[in-house]
């Protein structure tokens, strides 16, 4: 099956292309994690497979709407 195939039946089946998909997958356990006291965010972003802190950062705010570091401040604590 060619990429392109792949994509548009995971996003028929899903409801989002896979990219999505996996994005928003990574940053559940990704908000897990930072809910965890003294884990750096430099940490969760390697734990949940990105290189840079900063990237990760952005990513998380792009999908989850707050900063990395405004969610460990919020009231789940």
């Amino acid at each position: 099956m060619s990429r392109a195939a792949f994509a548009r039946r995971f996003t028929e089946l899903v409801g989002r292309p896979p990219l999505g998909y996996l994005t928003d997958w990574r940053m559940t356990p990704a908000a897990d994690l930072l809910r965890e006291p003294n884990t750096a965010i430099a940490s969760v972003a390697r734990r949940v497979g990105y290189r840079d802190p900063f990237t990760f950062s952005a990513a998380f705010k792009r999908v989850r709407g707050t900063a990395p570091s405004n969610l460990r401040r919020g009231p789940f604590r």
